[in-house]
């Protein structure tokens, strides 16, 4: 299990450090909660009434015999939190696309909303295991302080290989996109996506570094993290769609 090592520095990690089980694997045996610490953690998944998709909540993610289904589950194989989120699915009244995805908490149960002054990051290794044409894997989401319910920034990973940063350029939409990496299919990557002195998103790709301005317009709006499988197509198709294994997850605020 993940442990935590401050309230005002909010950082995971398992006992031994690291973001995975002391002798580098993850329990394959266990529900996600047993491997991640989903404590921070709220869970959308792609099923529900039209326009009000099914959440889980953090205390039913938690620990070894936790919640899993077929579109949230532990890998058999490696262990792996995978998410899975097919064309056809519920989705909120603001997409048109179906997800399987974390919502960022707070410990006491309610919904996380920060400044954008500070440190924040939100840091994943992870694979797209298949994607029919891409997907996003993280994101900063406007909370509140006004109407907008646009992301600050989304991260795709698209089916040719290519990452791509999705920046926001106000809170009335518009979105300005940069390739920021590559790798192959099925390929293990990491990502940092983070904000730091309150106008300054900072991404880090494979350890490559990309800064972003944050435009004035964002400032009146407080902000969460976002993790998953967010599909970004749609058809009839029950079997195309977006799965995606995440190997560490951790999110840090200062």
């Amino acid at each position: 299990m993940w442990t935590c090592t401050g309230a005002s520095n909010q950082q995971w990690t398992l006992p031994g450090g690291g973001s995975t089980p002391p002798g580098g694997g993850l329990d394959t045996g266990v529900a996600p909660g047993g491997n991640f610490d989903l404590g921070v953690w709220e869970l959308q998944e792609p099923v529900g009434s039209p326009g009000s998709p099914t959440t889980i909540s953090s205390s039913r993610l938690q620990g070894a015999g936790g919640f899993q289904d077929s579109y949230f589950y532990t890998d058999g194989s490696d262990g792996a939190m995978t998410f899975w989120a097919p064309e056809k699915g519920v989705t909120t009244p603001n997409s048109n696309y179906a997800r399987s995805e974390l919502r960022e908490m707070n410990r006491n149960g309610s919904a996380a909303d920060w400044s954008l002054a500070g440190t924040h990051r939100l840091s994943a290794t992870l694979r797209v295991v298949s994607v029919t044409s891409n997907v996003c894997v993280g994101q900063i989401h406007l909370g509140s302080g006004g109407s907008s319910t646009k992301p600050l920034i989304e991260l795709y990973y698209h089916s040719n290989g290519d990452i791509v940063a999705g920046v926001e350029n106000s809170p009335d939409g518009g979105q300005t996109t940069h390739t920021v990496g590559h790798v192959a299919v099925g390929t293990k990557w990491s990502y940092t996506i983070g904000v730091s002195g309150g106008n300054t998103i900072d991404l880090t790709v494979n350890g490559s570094v990309t800064h972003y301005a944050i435009p004035s317009s964002f400032n009146a709006y407080k902000q969460y993290f976002k993790a998953g499988s967010y599909n970004q197509s749609s058809s009839s198709s029950t079997t195309n769609g977006a799965r995606v294994a995440f190997y560490a997850l951790s999110v840090t605020h200062s």
